[in-house]
């Protein structure tokens, strides 16, 4: 592993345990009568096992694997949305996640009041998303719906006003779970091309994709997680070579 002063992110031995209940019940209020005679029976499902890599600073890493093989589990985790049953993450920079779009809206308040309330979850300060407010209603292209309570909103219009929001600065880390995949195909040419500002900009990127020519394209080195585990980690062109066999 590489010290501190050369990587932005180090993830050690990480492992992620969630508890299932095994019995099959049909109501909350069974569940909860069989809580309280604890009659209820657990098994442990490892979502990740011992997952070790390191991100350098200004490293574009590409995350590849099946579904369900931890990819978004593993972000979550280096984002501190969850924390590991086992191991330990370094971070050694400021992390924007956008893994779920949308997670944080208030979908009783207009596009203009989300982008102060989601701006505030991600770090941002009153006076900097006041300052950049028309760079972000530009961006998004939501012109006079930005006053319109999100709850009408289509997906496409939530998930261009969060990547605005999201991208309005260059954030130390970038956490990016299949987003270019996702809106019309001018937004996606858009959003791509932002991507690519920022990672020209020295940005750190973990991005998650099925997409493995966006994966050449983007990526310095890319993690190959398979049964919840590092398949492989190392050269673009080699690791994705291996995935496609």
């Amino acid at each position: 592993m590489a010290d501190e002063n050369s990587s932005i992110i180090r993830v050690e031995n990480v492992s992620m345990r969630f508890r299932m209940a095994n019995d099959r019940v049909t109501s909350i209020k069974e569940m909860v009568t069989k809580m309280l005679k604890r009659q209820v029976e657990y098994k442990d499902f490892w979502a990740l096992k011992n997952v070790s890599f390191d991100v350098k600073r200004g490293e574009v890493i590409g995350l590849i694997g099946r579904n369900g093989a931890g990819k978004s589990t593993i972000l979550k985790i280096i984002s501190g949305i969850l924390k590991p049953t086992e191991g330990s993450v370094y971070r050694g920079g400021g992390i924007v996640p956008m893994l779920e779009l949308g997670s944080g809206f208030d979908y009783d308040l207009t596009g203009k009041e989300n982008i102060y309330l989601n701006g505030a979850v991600l770090g941002y300060s009153k006076e900097f998303l006041e300052s950049r407010y028309n760079d972000i209603l530009e961006f998004s292209e939501l012109g006079e719906f930005i006053n319109t309570p999100i709850r009408n909103y289509s997906s496409g219009m939530l998930m261009r006003l969060a990547f605005s929001i999201a991208t309005v600065v260059n954030p130390e880390i970038l956490i990016v779970d299949e987003i270019l995949s996702v809106g019309d195909e001018n937004f996606q040419k858009k959003s791509h091309a932002r991507m690519m500002e920022l990672m020209a900009g020295g940005t750190t990127v973990l991005y998650v994709s099925h997409n493995l020519d966006q994966i050449r394209e983007m990526c310095n080195r890319v993690v190959w997680l398979e049964n919840h585990t590092v398949k492989m980690f190392g050269d673009v062109k080699e690791v994705c070579d291996a995935y496609r066999l």
